[in-house]
C-alpha cells in the first residue's frame, strides 16, 4: 500500500464528521469572543466630547487635581491614558507625553485582545469546510468505485444514493465553514474599527493635556498678573505719600 492509498483509506474511514465537530467547537469559541469583546467595548463607553470639555475647563483654571479626579471617574480607555499623563504633569510635557504613550500601548493591547482569533478563524474556516468537502468527495468516489460487476444489478440504485449522500455531507461542510467565517470576519472588522476610533479619541484627548503643559500663559492671564503686581508695588508708595502729607 502506497502513501496515496493509505491517506485515501484514512479519509474514508474517518469521514468528514470530525471536521464538522471541529468547526462547531471553533464556532462556540468565536461566539464567546464576540460576546466578551462586545461587553468590554460597551463598558468603556462615555461622552468623550463632554469629557474633553471638562478637562479643558479644569486645566484652564490650573486645577490638575480636579482634572485627574474627573478622568479617574470615567470608565473610558481615553481617560485612563490622560490620567497617566496628569500623574506626570509636574515633571513637564515630555514626561507626561511619554507616560501617555506607554498607557496608550497598554490600552491598545486590551482593545485588540482575542481579535486575532476572529480574524484567523474568518480567513481559515472556509478552508476547513473545503477540507471536509474534499473528504466527502473522496468517499463518494470510493463508494462508486467499490461496486463490483457481480452485484451491478443490485447496486444500480443503491450506489447513486450512497454517492449523493456523501456529496451532500461534503457540501454541508462547506456551508458550515462559510457560516462560521462570515460573522467572524464581520465582527473582526467592526471591533478593529471601534478600537481605532477609541485610540484616535485617546490621541485627541491627550493633546488637550499637552497643549496646557507646553503653551505659554494666556495674554489675559499675564495682564491680570501684571495689574496685581503693579497694585502691590504701588501700595507702599501710597502709604509713604500719606506719611509725608501728615508731616
Amino acid at each position: 500500500m502506497n502513501l496515496v492509498e493509505w491517506l485515501q483509506n484514512l479519509m474514508t474511514n474517518f469521514g468528514a464528521s470530525w471536521v464538522m465537530w471541529l468547526m462547531i467547537f471553533l464556532s462556540v469559541i468565536s461566539v464567546a469572543i464576540m460576546l466578551e469583546r462586545g461587553w468590554f467595548y460597551w463598558s468603556l463607553r462615555d461622552d468623550i466630547g463632554a469629557l474633553a470639555q471638562k478637562l479643558r475647563d479644569q486645566l484652564r483654571r490650573g486645577d490638575t487635581e480636579g482634572a485627574q479626579k474627573i478622568m479617574e471617574a470615567s470608565p473610558s480607555a481615553e481617560a485612563a491614558v490622560v490620567v497617566a499623563g496628569l500623574m506626570e504633569s509636574d515633571r513637564g510635557a515630555k514626561a507626561a507625553d511619554e507616560a501617555m504613550q506607554g498607557a496608550m500601548a497598554l490600552q491598545r493591547m486590551k482593545l485588540e485582545r482575542r481579535l486575532a482569533f476572529l480574524g484567523t478563524l474568518g480567513n481559515n474556516a472556509p478552508f476547513i469546510g473545503l477540507f471536509g468537502t474534499v473528504i466527502g468527495v473522496v468517499q463518494a468516489f470510493e463508494k462508486l468505485g467499490s461496486q463490483t460487476t457481480t452485484v451491478a444489478t443490485q447496486s444500480a440504485v443503491a450506489a447513486p444514493q450512497e454517492v449523493m449522500a456523501a456529496i451532500a455531507e461534503a457540501l454541508v461542510a462547506t456551508a458550515v465553514g462559510l457560516l462560521i467565517a462570515i460573522p467572524a470576519v464581520a465582527m473582526y472588522n467592526y471591533y478593529q474599527r471601534l478600537s481605532k476610533s477609541i485610540l484616535a479619541n485617546t490621541d485627541a484627548l491627550s493633546h488637550v493635556l499637552l497643549s496646557y503643559l507646553v503653551a505659554p500663559p494666556a495674554p489675559e492671564a499675564r495682564s491680570v498678573a501684571n495689574k496685581s503686581n503693579k497694585s502691590d508695588s504701588d501700595k507702599p508708595r501710597a502709604e509713604r505719600g500719606g506719611a509725608k502729607d501728615e508731616a
